[in-house]
């Protein structure tokens, strides 16, 4: 018999996704008297109307992404390149992409080229870079884009995100964690893609046991937060802490959480670890009645396990049952071999030669074994 395999469960990763938003380039129109147009209406709103005023300014303020910011959103305007940002964007829009990484760079190299048109060119080169999986440059113009300055808060902060992801795609972990926390300090935000991204920074620099904090606080605040708790649980299994990741696992699965195969096996697999094989013998039963855990090689190898188990605590009957459901499903022979053994022991020599020939025809490393069961 093969002793017991210990293997961990399959680590659930979360996965940050860059999100572009290009907004087009702003300029300011100016009538004769030099005063802007934004000027003259916000005058006349606050001397006809001062009510109505105010409920445009809560509209406004209801747009901004990240009200809580501590950066003041500068008046972002194109002035002399307003014709050349255009025609950048109109080639971002195309998805001529080789043409804004040529021309963005030149526009924002202009000597009259001002804080917003540095940062609305960079931004669009970053996100062309991107698109052409040029994470390298597009990491080099968001960086450039925020350090110019010079975009409203909503498309700086994107920027800023943009860029903290592309650093951790390259792996560049303490680079992302450094720019994820300037981001998520300024702007004072709290959604759970973006905590989510921080802990998986966390856990890739050695700080496993704060992102686990971090993706529980999420599943405090929401229990039924499923992507928290799988990522708390592979930030748990990461750090060696088996135990906290099956009881989250545990718990998840009481309250109908665990829906998926890989899911289930997570669990049960931890339970098998911990050498709770009733428990583990239990969700895979339930699973297979409620149609989620189907057949296939690695179920086999389960019920291999399972198998092993009852026979070392001599549970003969449980390991043959066992093996019997293992050994059509396995992709080699060796189910069936452990079962023709056992039958064998037990004096039923006649179903103990079909197991070993099933055996030797899915084949098995040492077929020795089987022929002499058949010669007997």
């Amino acid at each position: 018999m093969n002793a017991t395999t210990r293997f961990r469960p399959l680590a659930i990763a979360v996965c940050a996704v860059l999100s572009v938003a290009i907004a087009a380039p702003v300029f300011a129109q100016e009538v004769g008297s030099g005063t802007s147009m934004r000027d003259q209406r916000a005058k006349r709103m606050k001397e006809l109307n001062k009510a109505k005023e105010s409920d445009n300014q809560k509209q406004e303020a209801a747009q901004q992404l990240y009200p809580q910011a501590t950066r003041q959103s500068p008046e972002a305007m194109a002035k002399d390149n307003l014709k050349a940002l255009t025609a950048l964007q109109e080639a971002y829009e195309k998805q001529d992409y080789a043409q804004v990484l040529e021309k963005a760079p030149q526009i924002a190299g202009k000597s009259d080229a001002n804080a917003y048109e540095k940062s609305f060119s960079y931004q669009l080169a970053g996100a062309s870079a991107s698109e052409m999986s040029d994470e390298a440059k597009a990491a080099e113009y968001f960086q450039k884009a925020v350090d110019a300055n010079g975009l409203d808060n909503n498309s700086h902060y994107q920027a800023m995100y943009n860029l903290a992801v592309v650093q951790y795609g390259l792996g560049k972990n303490n680079e992302a964690l450094a720019t994820l926390d300037k981001f998520l300090g300024e702007t004072k935000s709290n959604k759970p893609d973006q905590l989510a991204l921080r802990a998986n920074l966390l856990a890739n620099t050695g700080r496993s046991d704060e992102a686990a904090k971090t993706f529980e606080d999420q599943l405090a605040k929401n229990p039924n937060d499923k992507t928290a708790l799988l990522n708390a649980v592979s930030t748990y299994q990461a750090a060696g802490n088996d135990a906290k990741a099956n009881a989250l696992l545990e718990d998840g699965y009481k309250r109908g959480l665990l829906t998926d195969p890989k899911e289930l096996r997570a669990l049960y697999v931890g339970y098998m670890n911990a050498e709770r094989y009733a428990d583990a013998q239990k969700v895979i039963d339930e699973g297979i009645a409620k149609g989620i855990i189907k057949d296939g090689p690695d179920l086999a190898k389960d019920y291999m396990i399972l198998a092993q188990n009852a026979y070392f605590t001599g549970s003969d009957s449980d390991a043959i049952a066992l093996y019997k459901k293992a050994a059509p499903m396995a992709k080699d022979g060796e189910a069936y071999l452990n079962l023709a053994k056992l039958l064998r022991d037990q004096g039923k020599t006649a179903e103990a030669k079909a197991a070993a020939q099933q055996a030797l025809d899915k084949g098995v490393a040492k077929p020795a074994e089987a022929k002499e069961i058949l010669s007997n």
